[in-house]
């Protein structure tokens, strides 16, 4: 796949931010540099609207970006480049195949590198990783939303979860969950892509959704539909600021907040439905 990459010149506290506000658009790819935030976006999606938006941003930001054409490439190359193994204490470890092995964690997920691992989804996926192992998933019905690489949806799966769908609107992420379900010997993982309303008549136990704010908040109630009364959602992707404005949108829509973490000032909530 064609991409356009965007070298964003910027202070390095600002990087996050522009990684939050640039995901809201098709960019699905984040790389840290030196001296500059890489941001990419596929050739096919980068619109008149999208080319606005980043502009709009800059006297708000206060940064300067150059468009660089990107032909198809070895995305694992770059992805194995920067992504860097993620353990949660003793409870479970992250890995590309690439990597050493683990020795001292409950559960090990492996995963085989399609795309550059986005710079602020290491600490959201930590958080998610690390909330899920306060959850009861045995014999559960799970829902994995926005499954990117299908790593939470993998780890229902080592937690005894009964079913698990996985679902995504990219491709690449539908073909990599694909992939990691195999190396990982979890078969009975079902994976989709497209969007939340495919799955709308189903009814979960337990709904992942390590995703984006706009997306969390225009899905509450199609993720409320589908979770019995006392049904968990663990929602991740957004940063603490944005705590108390998704617990306002998701109190009125009937879940109750049980508890919050954050990390790097990405932050990770767990939601009950009353």
């Amino acid at each position: 796949m064609d991409y356009i990459q965007y070298n964003i010149s910027c202070p390095l506290e600002m990087r996050d931010i522009l990684v939050a506000l640039l995901s809201e658009h098709p960019f699905d790819t984040f790389e840290e540099v030196e001296s500059s935030l890489l941001a990419y976006i596929p050739a096919h999606a980068e619109n008149r609207e999208v080319k606005k938006y980043v502009e709009d941003l800059v006297p708000h930001y206060q940064f300067q970006y150059e468009r660089t054409f990107i032909p198809a490439q070895n995305w694992n190359e770059v992805w194995e480049s920067n992504f860097q193994p993620i353990q949660v204490g003793q409870f479970c470890g992250v890995r590309a195949v690439f990597h050493t092995p683990f020795e001292d964690v409950q559960h090990e997920l492996i995963i085989q590198p399609k795309m550059a691992f986005g710079t602020g989804h290491h600490a959201t996926t930590y958080q998610v990783l690390e909330m899920m192992s306060g959850l009861d998933f045995q014999d559960k019905h799970v829902l994995d939303y926005g499954c990117g690489t299908g790593i939470l949806a993998i780890l229902a799966a080592k937690l005894g979860a009964l079913s698990i769908d996985a679902i995504d609107v990219d491709e690449w992420a539908y073909e990599n969950t694909l992939e990691n379900i195999a190396i990982n010997h979890t078969p009975h993982i079902r994976v989709h892509q497209g969007m939340i309303n495919q799955l709308e008549t189903r009814c979960y136990d337990i709904i992942l959704a390590n995703i984006t704010l706009n997306v969390i908040s225009s899905s509450l109630l199609a993720l409320y539909r589908m979770l019995p009364a006392n049904g968990y959602l663990i929602t991740s992707g957004f940063f603490e600021e944005d705590i108390p404005t998704l617990q306002e949108m998701a109190t009125t829509q009937g879940f109750s907040l049980l508890s919050s973490a954050q990390k790097e000032r990405w932050a990770c909530a767990l939601f009950k439905r009353v």
